[in-house]
């Protein structure tokens, strides 16, 4: 789909900062007790979910709803507790328990690789082509500025296993595969990585597909089983959050001279760009970490995300009134759309000789 070339001027975007950046100085300066509380409470709900799911998986009676609970609460632990507090949203609490510098969570990824790849790489160069590695996970086409290979006409494929592989992708979202891939490094070189992949993924999978099985004795079939649709339903949600915050239409995508020199006005702009929020209820928002506001959440990271939408309406008039484009949906609508440009991108561009529009942009010109 064709996109509308939206810019600012320096002094718009100097403007558009000043007054994201007065929201942020308002939100931060408010945050107190019920903050505080929010979190306790999610995180003691989540182990209520956790304890009582497991319990139940001992009874094969109760398998779905043992099986659902646990789900639910590996979803929470990952969504709502685990990345908004490795983007350090409660340091000011001084609470060493959920301190996001050293916070683990309930995933193969390590969370010291997390911080890095999610916090640094990609909420720094969000959707620069060549920079943002979350831009496929290095294995997807998911950018007109990526160049075609026939290995891209495997993009379902792909996408389908990222899916319901999804920790593990991500688990190895900092080995650099696409680099890999094109021998600009080898696999010795990411040795230290993938130890830590390793050894975070073992313990995943002996917590759930041995410990928890064997001490259920007789019916470690069920336990096994609830494990693995457990992970399956964190899995498939996740992506899902997280793909249609990023990539359904009308996100943009940014070459690396685009956005050289860029000022904090046009950082914010980028992010606003590059995002898309997700319309639905105060339950959905909680499931899905508040990351149904995604554009909130690239614009400020650091900012408790249950706060995203109580400031939503104000960032969206916003951008109304400088004419930024504030895109949002509901899930199933925004997924079609992502669904369809994974599709799309598997296929060679109509002239192979101009690889993308960027490029048919600069040969005109």
């Amino acid at each position: 789909m064709t996109q509308t070339k939206i810019t600012l001027t320096p002094e718009q975007a100097d403007a558009f900062g000043r007054e994201l950046d007065a929201i942020k100085e308002r939100v931060m300066a408010d945050l107190g007790q019920r903050d505080a509380d929010y979190i306790r409470r999610v995180i003691k709900a989540q182990r209520a979910l956790e304890v009582g799911g497991r319990a139940l998986l001992y009874f094969p009676p109760a398998w779905l709803a043992g099986t659902a609970m646990l789900g639910i609460s590996k979803i929470l632990d990952n969504m709502e507790i685990g990345h908004n507090i490795m983007h350090g949203q409660y340091d000011w609490m001084r609470d060493p328990t959920i301190r996001g510098g050293e916070f683990e969570w309930d995933t193969a990824c390590p969370a010291d690789q997390w911080r890095h790849s999610h916090n640094y790489m990609h909420h720094t160069h969000t959707n620069i082509v060549g920079m943002d590695r979350d831009i496929g996970y290095g294995i997807l086409r998911m950018s007109e500025d990526q160049r075609w290979s026939p290995y891209f006409l495997g993009n379902p494929l792909y996408a389908f296993l990222l899916m319901v592989l999804f920790q593990y992708g991500v688990a190895l979202h900092e080995l650099e595969t696409e680099r890999i891939r094109a021998g600009e490094i080898s696999v010795a070189d990411k040795r230290e990585v993938l130890q830590a992949i390793w050894q975070k993924t073992r313990k995943q999978v002996l917590k759930d597909y041995v410990a928890f099985p064997l001490l259920a004795g007789p019916f470690a079939p069920f336990v096994f089983s609830g494990n693995l649709t457990a992970n399956l339903m964190r899995n498939v949600w996740s992506y899902m959050i997280i793909f249609c915050g990023h990539f359904p239409d009308g996100t943009q995508e940014f070459t690396v001279e685009e956005t050289q020199g860029e000022s904090r006005g046009m950082w914010y702009f980028r992010q606003v760009l590059g995002s898309a929020n997700l319309t639905g209820g105060k339950l959905f928002h909680i499931l899905s970490g508040h990351l149904s506001h995604q554009i909130e959440h690239h614009l400020f990271p650091d900012i408790p995300a249950q706060r995203y939408s109580e400031i939503a309406g104000e960032v969206e008039e916003i951008c109304r009134r400088y004419g930024i484009p504030y895109n949002k949906g509901p899930l199933l609508r925004q997924f079609g759309t992502v669904v369809r440009k994974i599709v799309k991108l598997a296929l060679p561009p109509k002239d192979r000789a101009e690889t993308t529009p960027k490029d048919r942009e600069r040969v005109a010109a």
